[in-house]
């Protein structure tokens, strides 16, 4: 079974955490290091940033970590060889997620091939049509049973997230609001009312709630409203501060309680 698959199958009433790094920053040999603190730290999954220089869906904080790794000389072909190097060693669900450009580049075929032979899981391209993830990527990712994760908004249609539910597996990544990516204080009545009529629209793949999450009450209410939670920016920030992952996690936990 696919580990995103098993992971939401296997996680009974427990609310997950999974946590973004851009692999190549805050050096460009560090992604194996953050991955395997995170794996000690009991995160569920993994998203594993691959940097591009215009990333239109990120904030400043994680716009920066980019920056920082392509600076450092990180690629998608050099990303590939950090995780091959600790497949063995890695037992969560890891999701690489980039722009579509980066991926068309590589080679799609070669791409999905390069994921399992790495032992990633899931993809999220946010760039991508619906349209072309229907007739070009789905039938590639299905043979190599990779997830190919979707993103909805609080602008996105009843009519597009029931044809989403339809046609993808895994989780829906559910976006907490329609701006860029960064650390959020709380969520307004706006967002609690996306959540609730998501909720009750009881759809059958599970959903993740990330953007804006980075201390308690902001975590609290997307666990509530939906299987998990991701952190991106908070944690991406923390780790830019410190250089060391351990440092870094045990900032951000302690930010999650307060």
């Amino acid at each position: 079974m696919n580990r995103i698959n098993e992971l939401f199958a296997n996680r009974g009433d427990k609310k997950l955490l999974s946590l973004y790094f851009c692999a190549g920053a805050p050096t460009l040999e560090s992604t194996a290091s953050v991955i395997l603190a995170m794996q000690r730290r009991g995160i569920a999954m993994i998203e594993v940033g691959i940097p591009f220089s215009d990333p239109m869906a990120d904030g400043p904080v994680i716009q920066s970590a980019a920056t920082r790794a392509l600076r450092n000389g990180q690629t998608l072909s050099h990303i590939f060889e950090q995780l091959k190097a600790i497949k063995d060693d890695v037992h969560i669900p890891l999701v690489l997620m980039g722009y579509l450009n980066v991926a068309m580049q590589y080679g799609l075929e070669r791409y999905f091939k390069s994921c399992v032979e790495c032992g990633v899981s899931g993809t999220i391209l946010p760039d991508l049509p619906f349209k072309d993830y229907l007739e070009t990527v789905k039938p590639i990712a299905d043979r190599y049973d990779v997830r190919v994760i979707m993103l909805i908004t609080p602008e996105t249609s009843e009519e597009r997230i029931r044809f989403i539910d339809e046609h993808t597996d895994g989780f829906i990544y559910m976006v907490s609001s329609a701006s860029i990516t960064g650390a959020q204080k709380s969520f307004d009545e706006a967002k609690r009312a996306y959540f609730e009529r998501i909720n009750a629209m009881q759809l059958h793949n599970p959903r993740m709630i990330g953007f804006g999450i980075s201390n308690k009450q902001t975590l609290e209410s997307a666990q509530a409203n939906a299987a998990g939670a991701i952190i991106g920016s908070k944690f991406v920030s923390l780790l830019d501060a410190t250089a060391d992952p351990d440092q870094a996690l045990d900032q951000l936990m302690a930010a999650l309680q307060s």
